[in-house]
């Protein structure tokens, strides 16, 4: 084996990658679903593909310290492009693929692109669009060819093309590719990429090969994974959590990678692959929660029976059999048997039969949620991160996992939180800088290498696991002084299944106000199970029943809330239920399906001043986006409801008395 790939030199994918094709060249190292058939790649074949693209990259004139753009849905090319640009120093910067040309146009100039990696025709004509805007691309190589054989532009390139030049320059310089994978190191820039820009736009996060390596290395050893692992890779290549699980992990862990056929096959993939390690962010659960007990609500009443019967059982003793705590005899046989009849089912329907290690983050999820899971076995935790760190801050330790933490700090982590309340950590992780933008990297990086993560928490004394409050510039205070934690509040909403997405607001007013969106699976099946009719989604968001639905929801959020002396007076006292999802197209959400507070208060600001009165309803007139990038009106008169506020340290059923 070259001296270059002794493991404490393997500090750059490229190295990794050359070391899997060695070591393990006949293990599968990514998978694609194309036409319903799964084609493989091995770790050698891998290599080959990645070799002749970089020699390609760099006959295009790629070179140390230039960007390379990666647009599409997760496919092997894709990634490979990620490695072959690494090969040769240059620098991939992933971008959402559903983002509109406006949006990419952006990141394209702020990252000063010179040529672009994508998947489809939908994606190559978004970067025709913006040419003009964005002179320094000099290429454009697609992937699928469908709907571009007459496309006649001289910087458009076929994917095979590009690998077809590289063998050629291969052929005439055998040396090119090892030595430019041999002059590679870990404080090499590895990757971009762009945060969500949620109160404005997105920052470019610089993180080199030892950022990401040693992060994706730590949380390897931690939780015991191993090259036999299988991942399915469906979230945002632009994402930081799919660069971490879905690519450095299985660089450094030697494990196989799948991509799905489409967003729209993934629930089937899911089941297919059957992964042993996952991830999601806590509305994927949710949603799949959502599936089964509709479906359970429609079946016959002997299975709802037996449902309700074993999944009660799993609620009292599972989460402690997971946990390996002794339980009766009794209960172990009857959780056995409930495993033949239920859990076991239900696994193999939500794909997670052989999953060993489940992570969720990105907001608090529910803890009925959380437990229903974990109930059936599922070793699923809760970890905390940042893009600036690669992830990794705290995580679940095995037999310290609880719903209202997130952890203890991931190895090589340090955290401390300053007198303002705020979190700040130090690791390997910490990003190098935010692109062209030192003011942004000074005041959020000191000298020392500590990170103000913008986030508000605390540590548990009893368990030294860290609390999140909320974002530290979203919490307030009401009129009274009250602290207002809107996103604390909002997670308590989105807990139930009615409620998609919810935006507070009450800074510095004198009570707490909500906006709704609601999930229109779950509250179109309950209607439906109470014979009421509606033609779409804004006919039943403005049905009085739902409205009635949800209040009874928005109730229980304030009897929890009375329990609080902290947060007690911030209970809602009025809401509205919306006539429209927030949207990214719209410019509500980002990418990340994070909501743009200050844009939604804008835009809805009648709506907003309509709570802060007496009115019972509010005609708004809001311009939407159209699938197909087509703008028009949307008119609706919003029902305003007032919801029942509790006296402090109440309980439910002293109310209900």
């Amino acid at each position: 084996m070259n001296a270059s790939l002794n493991e404490e030199t393997l500090d750059t994918f490229p190295k990794l990658l050359l070391s899997h094709a060695r070591l393990r060249p006949d293990h599968d190292a990514i998978r694609e679903k194309d036409l319903g058939i799964w084609q493989s790649w091995t770790w050698s074949q891998a290599e080959s593909e990645v070799r002749a693209l970089a020699c390609g990259l760099a006959s295009l004139g790629l070179k140390r310290g230039d960007k390379l753009a990666i647009i599409g849905d997760n496919r092997p090319r894709l990634y490979w492009g990620m490695t072959a640009a690494q090969t040769l120093g240059a620098i991939p910067v992933p971008l959402y693929q559903d983002s509109v040309a406006e949006e990419m146009s952006y990141v394209l100039d702020n990252a000063d692109v010179k040529i672009a990696l994508v998947q489809n025709q939908e994606q190559v004509d978004k970067i025709l669009e913006l040419k003009e805007r964005c002179p320094k691309i000099e290429h454009i190589i697609f992937d699928e060819i469908r709907g571009l054989r007459d496309y006649d532009h001289a910087f458009l390139h076929n994917f095979e093309d590009v690998q077809q030049k590289g063998r050629e320059l291969e052929q005439n310089d055998p040396d090119f590719y090892q030595q430019q994978v041999d002059s590679t190191n870990g404080e090499d820039i590895a990757i971009m990429l762009y945060t969500s820009g949620t109160t404005g736009n997105p920052k470019g996060v610089v993180l080199t090969n030892d950022n990401c390596i040693i992060t994706a290395r730590n949380g390897i050893i931690r939780e015991g994974l191993t090259d036999k692992e299988e991942v399915l890779a469906y979230l945002p290549m632009a994402w930081v959590g799919d660069n971490l699980f879905s690519y450095a992990q299985s660089y450094v862990a030697g494990f196989c990678v799948s991509c799905p056929e489409s967003a729209s096959t993934i629930a089937n993939d899911l089941r297919e692959i059957g992964p042993t390690y996952y991830f999601a962010p806590p509305r994927v659960y949710e949603n799949m929660l959502t599936q089964v007990m509709i479906r359970m609500e429609d079946a016959a009443k002997i299975k709802r029976h037996v449902f309700h019967f074993f999944m009660k059982h799993a609620s009292k003793v599972g989460v402690k059999i997971l946990n390996g705590e002794s339980v009766s005899l009794k209960d172990s046989l009857i959780y056995k048997l409930g495993n033949i009849f239920v859990y076991g089912p239900l696994k193999d329907v939500l794909g997670l039969s052989r999953t060993k290690l489940a992570y969720t983050a990105g907001e608090a999820i529910g803890p009925e949620i959380f437990d229903f899971y974990r109930s059936l076995g599922i070793n699923i935790k809760q970890l905390y991160g940042q893009t600036e760190c690669m992830v990794f801050i705290c995580s679940q330790p095995d037999g310290e996992v609880y719903a209202d933490t997130v952890g203890t700090p991931s190895p090589d982590v340090e955290i401390k939180i300053n007198d303002d309340g705020e979190i700040l950590y130090r690791s390997p992780g910490v990003f190098h800088s935010y692109y062209k933008n030192p003011e942004s990297t000074a005041s959020t990086k000191t000298e020392d290498g500590w990170v103000y993560t913008g986030d508000a928490g605390y540590i548990d004394d009893k368990n030294g696991h860290l609390k999140i409050i909320d974002r530290a510039n979203d919490v307030g205070k009401l009129k009274d002084g009250t602290m207002f934690a809107p996103k604390y509040i909002e997670n308590k909403l989105k807990f139930f299944s009615y409620i998609q997405e919810a935006v507070l607001y009450g800074n510095g007013r004198d009570y707490s106000t909500a906006f709704i969106n609601i999930d229109l699976d779950a509250v179109g099946n309950w209607a439906e199970r109470n014979n009421l009719a509606y033609s779409g989604y804004i006919d039943l968001a403005g049905l009085p029943e739902v409205y009635q639905l949800l209040k009874e929801c928005i109730d229980k959020v304030n009897v929890d809330l009375s329990q609080d002396s902290r947060l007690g007076n911030s209970q809602i006292r009025r809401f509205l239920i919306l006539h429209k999802e927030l949207d990214a197209d719209d410019g509500e959400l980002t990418r990340t399906r994070k909501v743009r507070r200050n844009f939604v208060a804008e835009r809805y600001e009648t709506l907003i001043n309509a709570l802060y009165s007496d009115a019972e309803e509010c005609h708004v007139n809001t311009q939407v986006t159209f699938e197909d990038g087509r703008t028009g009106m949307l008119e609706a008169d919003i029902r305003l409801c007032n919801a029942e506020c509790y006296p402090l340290s109440s309980s439910p059923q002293e109310d209900a008395a």
